[in-house]
């Protein structure tokens, strides 16, 4: 029987072979999804507005630094937008997950969620 999650996770799964192309670590997606709590049940909240320079603060903030124990350095920018390039800027629907997903390999961070 499938739980909540795992819909989520298959949603982002396929968000990501849709935006992204490839096939992603459905382990690690699965394991980030959980890390972003309950807020992926919210609609609001399980989307980001990458337009919103408060929202990519938060981002940097709570994943970035806190969860990734990343330094907030201009890399943390670098890095960000270029993820955001690589999601698609047009694509009004960035799941936070798939983000922080994305976030994750590109810093080379998968062993915190291990």
């Amino acid at each position: 029987m499938s739980t909540k999650t795992d819909e989520k996770v298959e949603k982002y799964v396929q968000d990501v072979k849709d935006k992204i192309g490839g096939n992603p670590d459905v382990d690690l997606l699965r394991e980030v999804t959980k890390a972003c709590g309950p807020s992926i049940f919210r609609a609001d909240a399980e989307t980001i507005a990458s337009s919103s320079e408060s929202e990519l603060e938060t981002v940097k903030k709570n994943f970035l630094v806190k969860k990734l124990g990343l330094k907030d350095d201009e890399k943390l920018d670098v890095g960000l937008n270029a993820v955001l390039e690589k999601y698609g800027k047009s694509n009004r629907n960035k799941y936070r997950a798939v983000v922080y997903y994305l976030l994750t390999k590109h810093f080379k961070k998968e062993s915190v969620f291990k």
